[in-house]
Order: C-alpha cells, then sequence, then structure tokens
C-alpha cells in the first residue's frame, strides 16, 4: 500500500508543488470534458489498495470544479482505492453555510453530502469560513489554518515596525486575536453594515490606529470592497500604511481594480486558489504558498501521525 496524488484541473500548479515537495509524481490521469461539457475522468494507473489524495479547490467556475472533484472521487472508488482523501484548499460553497432568510438553502451541507455520498473517506481543507461546517461532514475532516504561513511573511516585513492586527469585521475577532497572540500586537475592529450583498459600508474603528501600519487579516477576499473600505478608513484614522493578509484570493469582479485604486499598500493571498495572470501581474498583490503545508498534512495523515501539532 502506498501513497498517490491526484489532481482535477482548477489548480495543477499547487498540485505539482505538493508532488514535489513529497517526491512523489503525480499520478497519470486524465480530468477532461465530453464536447457537451460533461466531466469524464480515466485513471491510467492501477490504485487499487492505495491512499489516493485528490487536489482540488473548489474555486471559480465552481460547479465545474465541484463536478471534476466528485467524478474523480467516484473513478477512485471504483477502482478500489484503498482510502481517498479530497484535498479542498478552498471550500467552495462555505459562506452559505446557514439559513439568512426563509426559503434559502445550506448549499455548504449539501455539498458535504455529494462529498462524502460520491465515496471520500476524509476531507483536508484549509481556512473554512466557518469552522461549523466541519460538522456537515459524517466523514473525518481536517481544517488546515494558513495563519503560519502568512504570519512567517508578516513577521519577515513587519518585525521591526510598530503594527496594529486588524479583523475588517466583528465575525473576525476570533481570528485576529490569533494573529495579534503570535505577532505580539494590539488588534482593532472595523464596525460595518452591509447593505447589499457583496457591498459593505465601513462606519467606525474600535482600537487605536493612529501611528501604526495596520494589518488587515480575513479568510476570504471577494469583491474586495470590505478590505478597500476598511483600508481608506483606517488610512483617515491616521493609519501609517494598511496591508491585507487573506488566506483565499478569490477575486471576483472589480476586485483587481479596487485594490489597485485603494490606498492599501500590499494584498498577500495564498495560492489555495490558482492566481489568474491578472493576479499575477497585478503591482499590489503578492502570493505566498501553501504547498508545503499541504503536504506536511497529507504526509501525516497518509502515516497516521498528528496533524494538529502542526500548529502547536
Amino acid at each position: 500500500m502506498g501513497m498517490k496524488i491526484l489532481t482535477g484541473n482548477s489548480n495543477r500548479e499547487l498540485a505539482e508543488a505538493i508532488a514535489a515537495y513529497l517526491n512523489i509524481p503525480l499520478a497519470k490521469a486524465a480530468v477532461k470534458r465530453f464536447s457537451d461539457q460533461e466531466v469524464f475522468v480515466e485513471i491510467h494507473e492501477n490504485v487499487r489498495g492505495e491512499d489516493v489524495f485528490i487536489i482540488q479547490p473548489t474555486n471559480f467556475p465552481a460547479n465545474d470544479h465541484m463536478m471534476e472533484l466528485l467524478v474523480c472521487i467516484d473513478a477512485l472508488r471504483r477502482a478500489s482505492a484503498r482510502r481517498i482523501t479530497a484535498v479542498i484548499p478552498y471550500f467552495g460553497y462555505a459562506r452559505q453555510d446557514r439559513k439568512p432568510g426563509p426559503r434559502t438553502p445550506i448549499s455548504a451541507k449539501l455539498v458535504a453530502n455529494l462529498i462524502t455520498t460520491a465515496g471520500a473517506d476524509r476531507v483536508l481543507t484549509i481556512d473554512l469560513h466557518a469552522g461549523q461546517i466541519q460538522g456537515f461532514f459524517d466523514i473525518p475532516t481536517d481544517n488546515l489554518y494558513a495563519m503560519p504561513v502568512l504570519v512567517r511573511d508578516m513577521k519577515e516585513k513587519y518585525s521591526e515596525k510598530k503594527i496594529t492586527i486588524v479583523s475588517p469585521d466583528v465575525g473576525g475577532v476570533v481570528r485576529a486575536r490569533a494573529y495579534a497572540k503570535r505577532m505580539d500586537a494590539p488588534i482593532a475592529i472595523i464596525d460595518k453594515r452591509r447593505e447589499h450583498a457583496g457591498e459593505s459600508e465601513v462606519m467606525h474603528i474600535v482600537g487605536e490606529v493612529a501611528g501604526t501600519d495596520c494589518i488587515l487579516v480575513d479568510d476570504i477576499v471577494d469583491s474586495a470592497g470590505t478590505l478597500c473600505n476598511a483600508s481608506q478608513a483606517l488610512l483617515k484614522a491616521g493609519a501609517t500604511s494598511v496591508t491585507a493578509y487573506v488566506a483565499h484570493g478569490v477575486l471576483s469582479g472589480p476586485a483587481l481594480d479596487r485594490i489597485k485604486d485603494s490606498g492599501m499598500r500590499e494584498l498577500v493571498i495564498t495560492d489555495s486558489i490558482r492566481p489568474t495572470d491578472g493576479v499575477n501581474a497585478h503591482a499590489k498583490i503578492r502570493v505566498v504558498t501553501v504547498a508545503p503545508l499541504l503536504a506536511e498534512a497529507m504526509n501525516r495523515i497518509a502515516h497516521e501521525t498528528s496533524v494538529s501539532s502542526l500548529f502547536d
């Protein structure tokens, strides 16, 4: 019995980096489309009795990448893989984790059911939007944190500076505290009111930010409205500079233009989602890799050792 790594088309570069770190070649497989865009998967090597990891974040186009993941799981199950781990660095649909109003779905639970029913034995992900989503799965689910990777970068850039860790909303206070503890820095909170989906209005700042380099921390940056509004408010309040560290760079719609036109010094994201050409060319966006973090976790799962000790 051995360990094999399979990848869909969502983030092949990340899968290759993980495979290189573990010194294991990617499994030979074809993940392609019929002419009507149905997903077709064919595995070109024996996986019977193997411990197989499928690396497939479910970012845009989320439905296509989700179907690739499900069909890959089914192909491996029918090929008698011993254990199938769905490695989903970015878990799409995670923002639909509750009913915000009547007659609305809890899509995160639906997707968890689909992955389980397809035949996955466990899930490995990074920075779920809501921790309780782990409980939506009836199989073991490891939720890793990009924090060690991002904190390492923060320390390299800001160890000699006076910084304040800032949560862009009240819901992110626990995350901000965790970063502040590791950086030995105070925290501030942006109190905002969201009027419409995808838009936010900054109200006021809780905490002292004047004369400090402010570091905004969040799990997802999508349209970037929240981060850019928060950045503007912090600068108006006397912050020396504003940088954002975010685990998942969804960066849809007007996000790249908003960041370019904002007073933000830099946005640092991970490669949990494959950076587009626009992201790679952006003067204010920098990407750090989570490949070693995922590789270490996968290796520990394969050898039945502690994953949580990665964060001790």
